[in-house]
């Protein structure tokens, strides 16, 4: 009756080696700091971001660049990290807490929307992946192959779980700073003896807004997905720290390279400028692992997205599946129709964020009820309203080349979370959990009578089964 569906014989050791996909992260499964940051630099170490970089490098003067690039890079690490900072105080999944903020039904949406996005990308890494391998040694003939065994390689350390990712993070990241690194380095060198970045004169023209949007949307979507991994975090310090270093430092880092390599070399890739330098081995390394970083977070979050939207307490089955839809999208050519329907539903992702964050702060104070103290409603209106509006005004600032769709999207939807809640309290329509309190046999206080509304005994009683499980 009460929280999510556990199959009948699940183990604790089972849920453990599964990443607890329909659960909290107990504080024994808890991890460091050191390895939440690599694997989120590896996962915003990817190399489509240089090409944004590239794109904004020939709009603007170096210093109207950077402020560009600070300004975007900024909202776009302070979005991911109160996500994060959210999925380490609960434990739980973008998917998990997409079921208290829209419902047991309504969180399907977000299951949808979130996995059938990462597996479209998959798909289009992979035969990204698979082109470049093929070009770099002549196997244009074997693409169809590099495809299939690229991407179901790449999907391994997602199996695996958590430590998966983690030991790749640990070996990947730092040989693929020192390679970029390098490069940056050699691309400095030309641009300097070339005249110095006061020589540097754009080529081409784009609106403030417009490039502010570019670096925002190069993770506004992937960093939706934070919770799945700070989840692991001993402390909410220690997810603030790893997401804001990834989604600010590390991802502005990438777009400077992109930039500085499409001056220098007129080549934002960095992968491309070191087979230019006939250094094949070393583009090949940085390669695998720039896209293998990013796809096993990827298959992580299609999988731990299914095993909520089916209700299994097992994320493995549904890597798997997706691996092989996304290797099915690739070798059918549809992939490369993908880009612009993902770029699309990237309109819809912020939004989901932004009503999140809001049912966090403003319905529930902070402090959710445990999964198994809670009977979700089917749909909880108030907060499907308030995604509905904010998703409208992103796809209409788009539309219409106004602000800053994504961000405009996360605002609206957040800041209409109170409005539509006080709404449909004011007209008696019910759309919160049933909270079950803290003695169930408690005289006068059955189960069912047990209906928080916001702002008063639900914000209590939540605060209450958080505090009494020792919720941080």
């Amino acid at each position: 009756m009460f929280g999510p569906p556990t199959p009948r014989g699940t183990t604790g050791e089972e849920t453990a080696f599964n990443d607890y996909p329909l659960s909290e992260v107990p504080a024994k499964a808890r991890r460091g700091v050191l390895p939440l940051i690599m694997i989120l630099i590896g996962f915003v170490f990817f190399t489509p971001t240089m090409l944004s970089g590239a794109r904004l490098g020939a709009a603007f003067r170096p210093s109207e660049l950077l402020a560009v690039l600070v300004v975007g890079s900024l909202i776009l690490g302070t979005y991911v990290a109160v996500l994060g900072v959210i999925g380490a105080r609960t434990g739980l999944t973008t998917v998990l807490l997409a079921r208290y903020t829209l419902g047991r039904a309504g969180a399907k949406w977000a299951d949808i929307l979130l996995g059938g996005t990462q597996v479209c990308w998959y798909a289009v890494t992979a035969a990204f992946l698979a082109d470049l391998l093929a070009s770099a040694f002549g196997w244009q003939e074997h693409t169809w192959l590099i495809i299939v065994v690229a991407a179901s390689f790449t999907g391994v350390t997602a199996y695996f779980g958590y430590r998966g990712l983690e030991a790749l993070s640990a070996v990947s990241v730092p040989l693929m700073l020192l390679l970029m690194g390098w490069v940056a380095a050699q691309a400095w060198r030309e641009i300097d003896t070339a005249g110095g970045l006061d020589a540097v004169e754009p080529t081409s023209s784009l609106a403030w807004a417009t490039a502010v949007t570019i670096v925002v949307g190069t993770f506004v979507s992937g960093g939706t997905q934070t919770p799945n991994w700070t989840r692991f975090a001993r402390k909410p310090s220690h997810a603030l720290m790893a997401t804001f270093g990834a989604f600010f430092f590390a991802n502005l880092m990438m777009l400077v390279f992109g930039a500085v390599g499409a001056i220098a070399y007129q080549e934002p890739d960095f992968v491309a400028v070191l087979l230019q330098l006939n250094l094949t081995v070393a583009a090949v390394v940085l390669l695998v692992f720039n896209i293998w970083t990013t796809q096993d977070n990827s298959a992580y979050s299609f999988g731990v997205a299914g095993a909520e939207m089916f209700g299994v307490n097992d994320k493995r089955p549904f890597i798997v599946g997706g691996v092989i839809v996304a290797v099915i999208l690739a070798l059918s050519g549809i992939y490369e129709a993908l880009p612009q329907y993902l770029v699309l539903l990237g309109v819809f992702i912020p939004p989901l964020g932004g009503v999140i964050i809001g049912d966090y702060l403003f319905v529930w104070r902070g402090r959710l009820p445990r999964l198994d103290k809670t009977r979700f409603v089917r749909f909880r209106w108030d907060c499907l309203s308030a995604y509905a509006l904010g998703t409208l005004v992103a796809w209409l600032s788009d539309r219409l080349s106004v602000g800053l769709p994504p961000v405009q999207g996360i605002l609206t939807a957040f800041l209409a979370v109170p409005l539509f809640t006080w709404g449909l309290r004011r007209l008696g329509v019910r759309s919160m959990h049933t909270v079950r309190p803290e003695k169930d046999d408690e005289p006068g206080r059955p189960d069912d009578d047990v209906h928080g509304q916001p702002g008063d005994e639900a914000a209590t009683m939540a605060s209450a089964a958080g505090a009494s499980e020792g919720r941080p």
